[in-house]
């Protein structure tokens, strides 16, 4: 049977191991910060950070939920050509098939799920 998972404040808002810069960048130097948490599923679930930069996205081929904890992007949506700015307290889903864009323009840290 799984366990409950608990992320306590100080791991959600603490330091995050680097990860790298963001592959496909075309801007910047977005480099990555994380903590993934082990659900025992096929979901992925944990905290990301990325430095300002941005890339596009395209033909998500998943789903990604994420609640923006801190910082500030724009998502450009191709397919209608909206620039939606997010920023702490927001939440985004992103589904499969979307293509756009990110660009972070104040470091984000986000909880996300991909499935």
């Amino acid at each position: 049977m799984p366990s409950l998972i608990h992320l306590p404040r100080h791991q959600v808002l603490g330091p995050l191991s680097p990860a790298g810069q963001r592959p496909g960048a075309d801007c910047g130097d977005p480099q990555l910060h994380t903590l993934p948490v082990d659900a025992g599923g096929t979901a992925q679930i944990g905290i990301w950070e990325c430095a300002p930069g941005g890339w596009p996205v395209v033909d998500r081929p998943n789903t990604e939920t994420c609640y923006v904890i801190s910082g500030r992007a724009t998502l450009i949506d191709e397919e209608t050509g909206n620039a939606i700015e997010i920023s702490a307290g927001d939440f985004v889903i992103l589904p499969p098939g979307w293509t756009g864009r990110w660009d972070i323009t104040e470091t984000l840290r986000k909880a996300y799920s991909i499935f």
